[in-house]
């Protein structure tokens, strides 16, 4: 009788919870069994090992082979368990030495002749290793990304072979090194002409972090301006980076998911996702769930172009990633939770035909045809977005190429910097998280702007979280002009950026 106990990891949403990969041989008629709740794929895994081993001119031992994957109540998929269960097995039968398994984690999945595949959500996993204090063995093309977690000693092998040399003969295996960055640089901001106040209110979302809306006829350059958020964003700290590429990682090279580029993962995701796209496409979710666009957007920035073409079930799930910073996805088996603390970009143009209040006169929708249009966005998302700013359509003048650039990304960048720096010493976050406690404590006003607010929100029938919103952009925008108090200029602008909700109360009205 002989027993073997290799270590793994399993995927369950980002995290990487340990899995023991527990060989028992016995006596009897030769069997191969795996038990602790193994979905198809991993159940497979016998006859990929078994050619696997042959293959290496390692003996398949002829006796009956129980494989326990604990903890026995998490379910495990995919062939990221191959590795650990062939080694298991000839630890198990004597023909590789126990002693040094227990310093190392396997992942891969097994070919038919040894050579050892990359999996997903290797990232996660190598974070999960250095916190076990354990060393982790992936396949050479996992080897990238692995490296990324700077706490833990990976290395890679090409094959079985190779892994028995290394843990029986003593062979080092190559350190697995990170890819060098290739960061593409963002669009600049230069690029845009003239649109001050967009512009303007572009600054104050990258300062504070809040979500913006833009409305505007159609190639008024409401895209070209959200593509130029990231480009003035502060850089993500490396703790905000990791916890972006685990969560790409996590999604895996399936459909609509191309995982993680190691080459650039300390860029800022920018996700522009198309209109038709569903609510689990967003939100994340499946059988085996999978982060969605907002995860993906994670410390980034989401652009929802054409809002008002959405179908208003996949709007309506934003609703509460916007508030909490996460979402929860429950399934009759699994329950996962994935980060989204996300940047909202969203645009729409005016009307059905895209020109209601142009002063070409060009618009041929109604009243009612407007209304309608406009009502496919509700108003608890609506109040969720900080600004909302129009986008008017320019003048041929204005759009000259001979004439002078606009602000550069580099230079509006320092000032948004600056803010946040502000923000940071302020209570260690950015203003729009702010829960009520801290807008109470640093939103204060002067008597005369309190009594400027509560008209402003009486007048426009504001809702308290629309009240508090407009407290936090007043804040941001203080904090871009150096002043250690929310003065009237300050707070009237933000109250200015709440357009659309004035014009649900003149329809109303």
């Amino acid at each position: 009788m002989g027993l073997a106990i290799v270590h793994s990891r399993a995927r369950v949403g980002v995290r990487a919870p340990e899995v023991r990969v527990e060989v028992h041989l016995a006596g009897g008629l030769p069997a191969m069994s795996i038990v602790g709740l193994p979905e198809a794929a991993v159940r497979e895994a016998k006859d990929r090992v078994r050619a696997a081993i042959q293959c290496a001119q390692f003996e398949f031992p002829s006796r009956r082979i129980t494989i326990n994957l604990a903890p026995a109540d998490l379910p495990k998929d995919g062939g990221r368990f191959d590795l650990a269960i062939a080694l298991g097995i000839l630890a198990a039968s004597g023909q590789l030495s126990n002693d040094t398994l227990q310093e190392w984690e396997f992942l891969g999945e097994l070919a038919l002749t040894g050579e050892i595949r990359s999996v997903d959500g290797v990232l996660g996993a190598a974070i999960a290793a250095g916190e076990a204090g354990r060393r982790l063995l992936v396949a050479p093309g996992n080897g990238p990304e692995a490296a990324l977690a700077s706490t833990v000693d990976v290395r890679t092998a090409r094959t079985l072979l190779e892994v028995c040399a290394a843990l029986d003969a003593g062979k080092v295996l190559p350190r697995a090194e990170p890819l060098p960055c290739r960061d593409r640089p963002p669009p600049d901001l230069a690029d845009v002409r003239g649109q001050a106040q967009a512009r303007r209110a572009l600054e104050i979302a990258a300062a504070g972090s809040h979500h913006l809306f833009f409305v505007g006829p159609p190639g008024s350059g409401k895209t070209l301006l959200a593509s130029r958020l990231c480009g003035i964003l502060p850089p993500p700290s490396e703790a905000e980076a990791l916890e972006t590429a685990s969560i790409a990682s996590a999604r895996g090279f399936g459909e609509g998911g191309r995982g993680l580029d190691p080459t650039r993962w300390r860029q800022r995701p920018f996700r522009a996702p198309h209109h038709t796209a569903s609510a689990v496409a967003l939100v994340g979710g499946g059988a085996d769930p999978r982060p969605g666009e907002i995860s993906l957007a994670h410390h980034g920035v989401l652009f929802l172009d054409e809002l008002p073409e959405w179908s208003r079930h996949a709007l309506e799930v934003l609703r509460e990633p916007l508030e909490s910073g996460s979402v929860h996805i429950s399934r009759a088996a699994r329950h996962c939770e994935f980060p989204a603390r996300f940047q909202l970009v969203a645009a729409m143009n005016p009307c059905p035909c895209g020109w209601a209040g142009d002063p070409s006169g060009r618009c041929l929708c109604n009243d009612e045809m407007i209304r309608r249009y406009r009502a496919r966005i509700s108003g608890p998302l609506l109040e969720r977005i900080d600004l909302h700013v129009e986008v008017p359509r320019l003048p041929p003048s204005a759009l000259r190429t001979d004439g002078p650039p606009g602000e550069s990304s580099a230079s509006v960048g320092e000032r948004v910097l600056r803010a946040r720096a502000v923000q940071e010493a302020r209570c260690g976050q950015v203003n729009a998280r702010f829960d009520q406690s801290q807008t109470d404590a640093h939103c204060r006003l002067a008597p005369r702007d309190t009594v400027l607010l509560e008209r402003a929100v009486d007048s426009l029938q504001l809702s308290a979280r629309s009240l508090h919103r407009i407290l936090r952009v007043a804040r941001t925008i203080a904090d871009l002009a150096d002043s250690p108090d929310i003065q009237t200029p300050h707070l009237t602008e933000a109250i200015g950026y709440r357009k659309l909700e004035r014009g649900r109360e003149r329809a109303a009205a």
